[in-house]
């Protein structure tokens, strides 16, 4: 089952990263921080940052927001969102 769940988040990666739509800026940290929770090898990512970088502020604030979701939680969460926003990933 494992397997299959990384399958269907590679097909549903390929797909949010090949769509022509546009997404909000709230949409599109939700898919940030979700696949960087579900890839993320060493437990928790952060972005490098400097000092007065509102978008890294915004994607630290995501990561947060994902931390406590283990890697397979957030892959099925970045599945739906992209079912959500893009299409059916089969």
């Amino acid at each position: 089952m494992p397997e299959e769940k990384n399958t269907k988040f590679l097909k549903a990666y390929k797909m949010a990263s090949t769509t022509d739509q546009r997404f909000p800026p709230d949409v599109l940290l939700h898919f940030y921080a979700y696949y960087k929770r579900a890839t993320s090898k060493n437990g928790f990512y952060l972005p490098p940052t400097s000092v007065g970088d509102l978008r890294s502020a915004f994607k630290v604030n995501a990561l947060v927001q994902v931390k406590d979701l283990t890697k397979q939680e957030a892959q099925e969460k970045y599945i739906d969102l992209v079912e959500e926003y893009i299409g059916s990933v089969d």
